[in-house]
């Protein structure tokens, strides 16, 4: 479903998008909910994505409406024990220190973000993500944000914020959109890869120390 959409004006006039999945927990959150509440699901629908036979929206929607609903509060219970690459407070404490606002975009479930973000959650300017009704015996996926392929179309989203400079944090492939219409591009694992390819300039990172210390130069 489409929501209606507003622009909104940093007045900072720098921006920092971040993929959660990945990039924020140092494991593929998704997938470890996939394997373990979607048992025999996941393999075959990654078998279609990686041979381009369905889109990554219709590859998470099919495996994700066949969980029960009653399982939901368990999924995102499982998601709290998933590690936060190092360094992520701290890397907050440097964009508040800036007045950078930190916009989290994931094409995963909005419930198991705000879990795995606790009490960091109030530190985060927005978060855009799917939605899931629990009202039927099993899950079903809504997203304002939804594209024909992505179910969080993360250019979109970045288009709605009016800022001078558009700084994108990704690991995936997920997320080469946003890098492409970032005017700062940090990239690590599979995205750096995608990136290499397509011959888009980023700079690579580790760990949130990292990309502090990297950023930091960078705006100095």
């Amino acid at each position: 479903m489409k929501g209606k959409m507003t622009m909104e004006i940093i007045e900072s006039g720098r921006i920092l998008f971040c993929d959660f999945d990945g990039t924020i927990t140092a494991k593929e959150s998704l997938e470890s909910v996939f394997t373990t509440f979607a048992p025999g699901k996941w393999e075959p629908v990654k078998q279609k994505l990686t041979a381009g036979e369905l889109t990554v929206r219709e590859g998470v929607r099919e495996v994700i409406e066949t969980i029960p609903s009653a399982r939901y509060p368990e999924i995102c219970e499982f998601v709290t024990h998933i590690p936060i690459r190092p360094g992520f407070e701290a890397f907050l404490d440097f964009l508040q220190d800036r007045h950078i606002p930190f916009v989290v975009l994931s094409g995963g479930l909005r419930g198991m973000v705000e879990a795995r973000l606790g009490i960091l959650k109030a530190r985060v300017h927005r978060i855009f993500a799917a939605e899931v009704d629990t009202g039927g015996p099993f899950l079903k996926v809504m997203s304002n944000h939804e594209s024909d392929t992505e179910l969080v179309a993360k250019a979109e989203v970045m288009a709605l914020f009016s800022a001078a400079e558009k700084i994108a944090v990704g690991d995936g492939i997920t997320d080469l959109n946003m890098a492409r219409h970032a005017t700062l591009v940090f990239a690590r694992d599979m995205l750096a890869r995608f990136l290499d390819q397509s011959g888009i300039f980023y700079h690579p990172w580790t760990d949130f120390f990292d990309l502090r210390d990297r950023l930091r130069n960078l705006l100095s």
